[in-house]
């Protein structure tokens, strides 16, 4: 991990709420784990397999914490491609203890021999462990305590069927709103210690993308503008220039936003253009382009996936002040 994205993880480690009333946003998705969660507790037993999914950064991690506090129970974290081998999944879950939680991060990236070996984990409680080799191969079954799996992914059409079928408790998260962003900021200014100005928050909010975790890096880097450039206070008349230097404009979008939007603008004409002769031109991962740039744009109106490819469309055209097609006018 890069030394910048250990600092990041680290605030968000430090700013990530320990109460579900601190949980800005997500609010039926709170709702309905918190009914399912008082249910379990009635019923004496472990809380239904979860399934958590959406864009990076919306607080999948957070909601596993607060559902293994909530349920008081141990939380073991673990990652699709750290489990790389069965045997690796065998440790974690010999060693789990009875109402625990197993959060698995990016589950779809996990290994297919892994992801048979969960069945029955899941299912019931049991783990198959092959012993010997050809003829005189022989299974053995050992039984687990029952615990809970919370799965998290970007990528919930990577799943496979027979997976996405064990998780009994499916949520979508969705990007959030400038007011909930605003809270979030405020608080964790709170939390740093930082004097912040009530529009200053706002206008952080504003051009977060509507994801928590890119509010708290602009506020950190805000932050910094403002112990260099300014008293310290972070203050609405100081934003102009700290987004200016970070590259940030006014509806959030960063350099590679530009640089994928101007692409197909000056080269394609605004498109369509297929989403692999895009990664080629700005020499960027196709993965990145769908799973990072491209969700945001098209919520906010400036680009559409069509059968022919990616469109831009006019209202990118303006903000980015170039003259869209005259078809797109409809001229």
């Amino acid at each position: 991990m890069k030394p910048e994205d250990q600092d990041t993880q680290q605030l968000l480690n430090k700013l990530r709420v320990t109460d579900w009333d601190l949980f800005a946003g997500q609010g039926q998705v709170r709702e309905a784990l918190q009914i399912a969660i008082d249910a379990a507790i009635q019923r004496n037993e472990p809380i239904e397999h979860i399934l958590l999914y959406g864009p990076p950064g919306l607080g999948k991690t957070t909601l596993a914490h607060l559902i293994a506090k909530a349920m008081k129970a141990n939380i073991r974290i673990t990652s699709g491609p750290a489990l790389e081998r069965a045997g690796d999944l065998a440790a974690i879950l010999t060693n789990l203890e009875e109402n625990d939680i197993l959060f698995i991060d990016e589950i779809h990236r996990m290994n297919k021999v892994v992801e048979e070996t969960l069945y029955p984990a899941m299912e019931d409680f049991a783990l198959d462990i092959v012993v010997g080799k050809g003829p005189s191969a022989r299974t053995l079954r050992l039984n687990l305590p029952r615990f809970t799996i919370v799965g998290a992914t970007t990528r919930s059409g990577l799943l496979s069927s027979p997976l996405r079928d064990r998780f009994g408790v499916v949520h979508r998260l969705m990007y959030y709103t400038h007011d909930e962003l605003e809270v979030i900021v405020i608080n964790a200014a709170k939390t740093l210690v930082i004097p912040i100005e009530l529009a200053a928050a706002r206008e952080i909010a504003r051009r977060a993308r509507g994801t928590p975790r890119i509010a708290l890096k602009l506020l950190k880097r805000v932050r910094d503008y403002a112990q260099v450039k300014g008293t310290g206070s972070i203050v609405l008349a100081l934003l102009d220039d700290a987004f200016r230097v970070l590259h940030v404009d006014t509806m959030g979008l960063d350099k590679n936003d530009e640089q994928y939007l101007l692409a197909v603008i000056d080269k394609f004409g605004g498109g369509p253009v297929g989403v692999n002769t895009i990664a080629s031109t700005m020499s960027e991962d196709i993965g990145t382009i769908e799973d990072v740039i491209e969700p945001y744009l098209m919520q906010i109106g400036f680009l559409k996936r069509t059968p022919k490819g990616r469109v831009v469309t006019t209202r990118a055209f303006l903000h980015l002040k170039r003259k869209p097609p005259t078809e797109q006018l409809g001229l």
